[in-house]
């Protein structure tokens, strides 16, 4: 208990500090949150993203091992002859809580990599749509207008 106690604090600890310290905090136009990466794609993969994703996949895993052992559990107890009614409805209460983590979980990572994906395209993009009336250099090549997807932001935000 005391390690898990440690891994929950520490981890999260580690990542804020190495955050801060780098200096890799910015302002949010839209939401106004401070957040990692907005300016800096890299900070964004390494400390949201990748992170993100390995949690999920971690406790997905470890979904999953309970999940297999309760399967097994109840067949010995139906072999048995025990009752299984009050474990079924444990595993009920256990899977549907797992698709309602599991299922925003997936979506933000998704959203998170949409945007990290594209966001390269929406700053090339705005810059050559803006660049004469802001007097800074154009690009040689013209980028067809791109935009993020508002939907996909309120998504991200609202999860």
């Amino acid at each position: 208990s005391q390690y898990f106690h440690l891994a929950a604090w520490a981890v999260p600890a580690v990542k804020t500090i190495t955050i801060l310290a780098m200096g890799q905090i910015d302002g949010d136009l839209l939401s106004g949150v401070c957040f990692v990466g907005l300016n800096n794609i890299d900070p964004l993969r390494g400390f949201v993203l990748a992170p993100l994703f390995v949690y999920l996949f971690i406790g997905t895993s470890f979904l999953l091992a309970g999940f297999v052992s309760l399967f097994r559990i109840r067949t010995i107890m139906k072999h048995g002859g025990t009752k299984t009614e009050k474990l079924e409805r444990l595993m009920v209460r256990i899977g549907v809580f797992s698709v309602l983590y599991t299922v925003p979980a997936t979506i933000v990572i998704a959203c998170y990599f949409y945007e990290q994906a594209f966001r390269e395209h929406w700053e090339r993009s705005w810059i050559s749509q803006n660049c004469k009336s802001l007097a800074i250099p154009c690009p040689l090549h013209f980028t067809p207008r791109m935009t993020p997807d508002f939907t996909v932001y309120m998504i991200k935000y609202l999860m």
